[in-house]
């Protein structure tokens, strides 16, 4: 089994095969799952204190929020990849 884990800023990791969607934070449903996730307690903010520029969903239903380009994260996604 093989594990690959892409990094979404600061040191933070997530496990690629567990993503399921990244997406940029401006749109209003994107901010009701942010805000659900929050109450649900399955919101994890890897922003360091900085603004939020993607929103990655997991298949746990977790949510977490990174301070890079969702196009950053993709790319890094894509390159693991191969």
């Amino acid at each position: 089994m093989d594990i690959r884990l892409i990094n979404i800023g600061f040191g933070n990791i997530v496990s690629a095969g567990r993503v399921v969607a990244i997406v940029s934070p401006e749109s209003a449903p994107i901010k009701r799952i942010i805000s659900d996730a929050r109450d649900r307690g399955q919101l994890i903010d890897a922003t360091y204190g900085r603004r939020t520029r993607a929103v990655i969903i997991m298949d746990s239903n977790h949510v977490v929020l990174s301070a890079i380009q969702p196009e950053t994260v993709a790319n890094r996604f894509m390159i693991n990849e191969q």
